[in-house]
């Protein structure tokens, strides 16, 4: 039998085929029967085919392979010619699990690639299947049964097919993994680069068990041979081409790696959601993939049975009809008998009647078509389904609550189409899922809404506190400060964080009707309203009633463009984009004063009462504030004036105290100048007479000494003792002394009267050299050294003056007071050691071109401290130690200059660096 069998083989040709292998399970008691076990269904095939005419073989799966020889050499050389047409891999193998699977009229057709150096691990890279079976692409395989089995069997070249993987010996592990791909009968042939086994191209027979016959197994290898070609050629290609696209590879991983994190990401937020519209999203799109459809859509019903398509996912090339429906209102409507809503009575369906409902339970609601021009739809309906595009659909209801909510829709536009059993129920499955999502997306969205008002509730609960503590705060605020300015800044920083508005103002009236703002707070990004509008010249806003504010006192919009706004607050409104505003009146006492604005300008806002009662107590505490800070203002004002008239009778009493003393040293000096003056007149009118009288007795003397040289003894001895040539030769010295001092004393009783001026009550041109010269005569013992202390140098540059209309003791005044407040700096700086450089005054004086004289007096003492200096004028004001000076002597001068003689007196100083006075006065009468 064993013979016998061998000459059947040889005779059917499989000697030619030594790679082809089939697996068998062991057993100890082999034999040669059960060893053929495998080959058993090819003898029989063989030898039905051999035993029966022509004419009466069945039609088999590969029938093109029952042609003649010609014609598969013709399939063939079509399929490698379109390999060949080709350089892309990825284009190749496309074309070729299309081409091999229409051929053999399978029902798969893979390529799967094994991963280099994982222990024969891989996935299937491209496909070619039939619709009603399960893709496989990127399906990843890794099986040690698998690996243990075949894959040597592989690496030498050989095929594996398998007729029925029930039948045949297949292992338990084989047999689970071929399940999980839905394939009955396959053909696994190896894709070889080079000497190395790159994958497999994968034959799979998924209805039912196949007899795969020698011409196909010849066929599927000689494809195979080719695509090894077509590999080793890519490889080749994708070796030159490695360099250059290095980068771009890397770029293309991170964008695919990206990608697969999108994906992952969309996956989960899918999985998680609870949102409509990503599970709306989520649904269409895959079923639109899954049942490679061209528009899958989710229609909603409106009370009337018009509608609305809410979602949808397209193919590209055909119209949206969520776009369409906005262009055409008319795709919405209810269209009496045509409309979707006959579902609810569905007609009779003749696949239901045929299948006598298939799996769908009872009740459940659909309508399937394969045509719409073969259904028998009318005329109305039809021209519904062509704007749809719609060739063929399903469409099944989505029930809410036991209610029709709307309709999931599957339409293929490309043309008509056998809708199946299991994508019926596919759809009918999706449905009540989306049935399910709705009803919880509702008691989400209820549970939301009622957690939204709790929320809002509690947040409402919380802001009023907030705002009654801080209603309290800033009320102590206003209280507690009398400044205008910081209760303005207040108020509007409070209201504008309580309200969480915008813009806070306070606009204050004129008393002409217009008025201006005084006050504002504004939010991040918007301008200040006083440069949008500075000044609104509006007297609507006065005729504000004066009634409690819940009878119209104050102004409340909550949306602009939806209120008939008065034409004057457009004036205001428009420039600062307001959407929403309040507006309450402020007044002061029973006067309107102005108004307490808060605004809305990103969107309208819905006022509520407490922010309304907010504003308004806000309005009133600045009105108490305001009336707190006139009273203040009063009160300050009143003190200011009795402070300013105690210090100006101060000053006036200090200033009639001076002029008391000055007049008395006037009339002290004037006196002692006076009693002085007549016995030094008579001193000084004699001593010429004294000296002719002492030069005659002396030359007598000479004369009796001469014609007498012998003189008695008694002479000789007084002439010794009383030395009579030392006074001879001292007398005439000393007479001579005392004339100069005598002078002297007559000069400084004309300076005494000249500084007192007691007859001079008016302006007379007088000299002011003199009057300087006379100060300086007076001041002269200070002037000279003290102790350690140098003299101090008098500089004087004056220069030729006209006599000056003035009063004459009050510009000696001045001049004294001047001078000796320099003297005193120059005393302060040698006693602190701060002046290296010999002291000095200069005294400048000549005629400006204002026809005004300037006396300018320096010294180089100590200086005034900086900041000082506009205040050496002030009554009361000394730089001195206390005790050592009264503050009045500058005080004196500034009114004597200014106001007597309409003139100007100024200081110029910097510590350190001494101190300049410039006095001005006109050289002619200028009354002040």
């Amino acid at each position: 039998m064993f013979y016998g069998l061998k000459n059947l083989f040889v005779g059917m040709g499989l000697r030619a085929y030594p790679h082809i292998f089939i697996l068998y399970k062991h057993n100890t008691q082999t034999n040669i029967e059960y060893l053929l076990l495998p080959y058993r269904r090819i003898i029989l095939t063989t030898l039905w085919g051999m035993i029966q005419p022509t004419s009466q073989k069945e039609y088999q799966p590969g029938m093109i392979f029952s042609l003649d020889q010609s014609e598969k050499q013709k399939a063939l050389s079509r399929v490698i010619a379109r390999i060949r047409e080709s350089l892309d891999i990825e284009t190749i193998f496309k074309i070729t699990v299309t081409e091999v699977r229409q051929l053999l009229n399978t029902d798969r057709v893979g390529v799967f690639r094994f991963y280099p150096d994982l222990e024969w691990e891989g996935e299937f890279l491209y496909e070619d299947v039939g619709t009603e079976w399960i893709s496989i692409l990127a399906t990843k395989l890794h099986d040690h049964c698998f690996a243990e089995e075949f894959t040597e069997l592989y690496q030498e070249g050989r095929i594996k097919a398998i007729s029925d993987i029930y039948e045949d010996v297949v292992t338990d592990c084989h047999v689970t993994m071929l399940e999980k791909f839905q394939v009955r009968a396959n053909i696994a042939v190896p894709l070889m680069k080079c000497k190395d086994l790159w994958g497999l191209l994968c034959i799979h027979q998924c209805n039912n068990p196949r007899q795969w016959e020698a011409s196909e197994i010849e066929f599927v290898q000689l494809i195979a041979q080719h695509l090894g070609v077509a590999l080793q050629q890519a490889d080749y290609i994708e070796q030159m081409k490695l360099q250059s696209a290095q980068l771009a590879q890397a770029k293309a991983r991170e964008k695919a790696a990206e990608w697969q994190k999108t994906i992952a990401r969309t996956i989960e937020k899918i999985r998680q959601s609870l949102d409509l519209e990503s599970i709306f999203r989520t649904t269409t799109e895959e079923l639109r993939q899954l049942l490679n459809s061209d528009r899958v859509s989710i229609y909603r019903f409106n009370p009337d049975w018009s509608g609305d398509f809410v979602f949808e996912s397209i193919t590209s090339g055909w119209v949206t009809l969520m776009q369409e429906q906005l262009q055409r209102p008319e795709l919405r409507d209810n269209i009496s008998n045509c409309n979707l809503k006959e579902l609810v009575e569905p007609p009779t369906d003749t696949y239901l009647q045929d299948t006598g409902g298939g799996q769908f339970a009872k009740g459940e609601i659909y309508r399937i078509c394969n045509d719409i021009y073969s259904a028998g739809f009318n005329e109305c309906y039809i021209k519904i389904l062509e704007s749809y595009q719609a060739r063929a659909y399903v469409i099944v209801a989505i029930l809410y609550n036991h209610k029709i909510w709307g309709l999931l829709a599957v339409y293929q536009n490309t043309g008509t189409r056998d809708w199946q059993e299991d994508e019926i129920y596919l759809l009918t499955q999706v449905s009540s899922q989306l049935g399910v999502a709705l009803q919880q997306a509702e008691s989400l969205k209820q549970m939301q809404v009622q957690a939204q008002k709790l929320a809002k509730a509690a947040e409402r609960e919380r802001k009023a506190a907030e705002r009654e503590k801080a209603l309290a705060a800033t009320v102590e605020k206003i209280r507690q400060s009398l400044d205008l300015n910081t209760i303005f800044a207040t108020s509007t920083q409070e209201v504008l964080r309580l309200l969480e508005v915008d813009r806070v103002t306070i606009y204050r009236f004129r008393p002409d009707g217009s008025g201006e703002f005084v006050a504002e707070s504004l939010a991040y990004g918007w301008k200040s309203v006083q440069e949008l509008v500075p000044v609104i010249a509006d007297d609507y806003l006065r005729l504000i009633p004066r009634e409690d504010s819940t009878n119209g006192k104050i102004i409340v919009v909550n949306d602009t463009s939806a209120t008939n706004i008065p034409i004057p607050h457009i004036a205001l409104i428009t420039p600062t984009e307001t959407r929403a505003y309040m507006i309450v009146p402020i007044f002061q006492g029973e006067k309107l004063w102005g108004l307490l604005a808060a605004y809305q300008h990103s969107q309208t806002r819905d006022w509520q009462k407490d922010e309304v009662d907010l504003l308004v107590q806000i309005g009133s505490q600045l009105g108490v504030g305001l009336q707190q800070a006139e009273l203040l203002g009063k009160t300050q004002r009143q003190k200011e004036e009795i402070t300013q008239t105690l210090k100006e009778l101060q000053a006036t009493q200090s200033q009639l105290i001076q002029s008391e003393k000055m007049a008395g040293l006037g009339q002290l000096v004037a006196g002692l100048a006076h009693e002085i003056n007549n016995p030094i007149s008579f001193i000084y009118g004699n001593i010429p007479y004294v000296t002719n009288h002492m030069e005659d007795l002396l030359n007598l003397v000479c004369l009796y000494h001469k014609n007498h040289p012998q003189s008695t003894q008694e002479i000789a001895q007084q002439t010794a003792d009383i030395d009579l040539d030392f006074i001879a030769d001292d007398l005439p010295k000393m007479l001579n002394s005392m004339m100069i001092g005598a002078n002297r004393i007559r000069e400084l009783v004309l300076s005494l009267r000249t500084f007192a001026r007691l007859d001079e009550a008016e302006k007379k041109p007088l000299d002011l050299h003199e009057g300087i010269d006379s100060t300086l005569l007076i001041l002269q013992n200070r002037l000279q050294p003290q102790g350690d202390f140098p003299a101090i140098e008098i500089v004087k540059e004056y220069g030729n003056l006209p006599q000056v209309f003035c009063y004459g003791a009050q510009m000696n005044q001045v001049f004294m007071n001047i001078i000796n407040n320099a003297i005193w700096a120059l005393e302060q700086s040698l006693a602190d050691s701060r002046l290296t450089d010999k002291p000095k005054i200069w005294i400048r004086t000549q005629v400006t071109d204002r026809n005004y004289i300037l006396i300018w007096i320096a010294d180089n003492g100590c200086g005034i401290k900086k900041g000082m200096e506009s205040r050496i004028f002030e009554p009361f004001f000394t730089t001195k130690e206390p005790g050592q000076g009264t503050g009045l002597g500058l005080s004196i001068s500034y009114q004597i200059i200014v106001e007597k003689h309409g003139g100007q007196i100024n200081c110029v100083s910097e510590p350190g660096k001494g101190c300049e006075l410039w006095i001005e006065i006109p050289m002619t009468e200028n009354r002040a």
